[in-house]
């Protein structure tokens, strides 16, 4: 019986994963008053990641608009955050002044030191790059990093009817703090708009909401008028979640397709997204390719399988 029970023992051990540490860092801006809504996926991949038993949140950074965006993730975590507190810091306010110290950058190499970590990075690189440029002695301790960004050779990110190209943000708002990132040994993880392109959230996804739940109705009602700005613009009433496929290749690898080192590099090409910058008739694209030379390699994400958005949704409510 004693032989049996330690076979036992061995095979229920093996089969527990030991949670992943997460810092995560993001240009969240659901919600936030403007003239126009702004995205919401940051918001949603922050509820889909608290509920994620695979990881845990030791610390949340934020990148652009950071007051605002400091109230809302203390609201979102006092909503569905069931475990310890996770601390929240104020990072780069406009993403362009690399090598600033800041609250975030502070607090990340902090929690460096104590353990590795891998970093979730859904914005621009700003956060991310500063403490790595300023602190190279801390680079052992990042585990990866898990970013937003990237596409293969002259993939148009085109989501909906296909007649308007946007722009990959999270690249282009700060080149220089990815390219400080590429010029390190980081092992880097990429899942954008490629891979996400394949899930879709709309009105009928949101049954599961309990509209007489404040964190919930407050949901519903902040994602309506962004599903209204994706049917003007892309001729769909609802939206593509980049942000949870960012997530989703660490808390559920299984239900994507990568491309497994793979040459990552820096090109200068005619600008594809001219009706949203009419003035940039050229610019740099981040792409991966095996017929690149370059010897950076990464991680590229590239499709998401049928039950991910299944994943996504299953996390929304409050009461769940």
């Amino acid at each position: 019986m004693k032989f049996y029970a330690i076979i036992f023992f061995l095979l229920i051990s093996s089969s527990i994963k030991a949670q992943t540490k997460v810092w995560f860092d993001t240009d969240i801006m659901i919600g936030m008053p403007d003239k126009r809504p702004r995205e919401v996926d940051d918001g949603i991949t922050l509820i889909m990641a608290l509920k994620q038993p695979q990881i845990e949140i030791v610390g949340i950074s934020n990148i652009t608009y950071v007051d605002y965006g400091y109230d809302v993730l203390n609201k979102i975590l006092n909503w569905h955050n069931k475990g310890e507190d996770i601390p929240v810091y104020k990072g780069s306010n406009l993403a362009n002044d690399l090598g600033t110290e800041n609250d975030a950058t502070r607090a990340l190499y902090q929690a460096l030191k104590k353990e590795k970590l891998t970093i979730l990075a859904l914005g621009p690189m700003t956060n991310i790059a500063t403490l790595v440029k300023n602190h190279p002695d801390i680079i052992p301790q990042i585990e990866r990093v898990v970013i937003c960004a990237a596409r293969t050779p002259d993939l148009p990110f085109n989501p909906g009817h296909g007649k308007l190209n946007l722009f990959d943000y999270n690249y282009e708002f700060d080149t220089a703090s990815m390219t400080t990132l590429l010029n390190t040994d980081i092992p880097l993880e990429f899942a954008g708009y490629e891979p996400s392109s394949y899930t879709f959230i709309g009105n009928v996804d949101l049954a599961s909401l309990d509209l007489t739940n404040e964190a919930d109705k407050w949901l519903f009602d902040i994602v309506q008028p962004w599903m209204e700005v994706n049917e003007d613009l892309f001729g769909i009433r609802g939206f593509i979640p980049f942000d949870c496929s960012t997530l989703g290749i660490v808390t559920h690898p299984e239900y994507f397709t990568y491309y497994e080192d793979i040459p990552i590099q820096e090109t200068y090409k005619k600008n594809d997204a001219l009706v949203i910058q009419p003035d940039t008739p050229s610019k740099k694209f981040l792409e991966v390719s095996y017929d690149f030379k370059s010897k950076r390699t990464v991680k590229y994400a590239r499709r998401a399988l049928l039950g991910f958005e299944e994943k996504i949704l299953e996390t929304l409510s409050a009461t769940k």
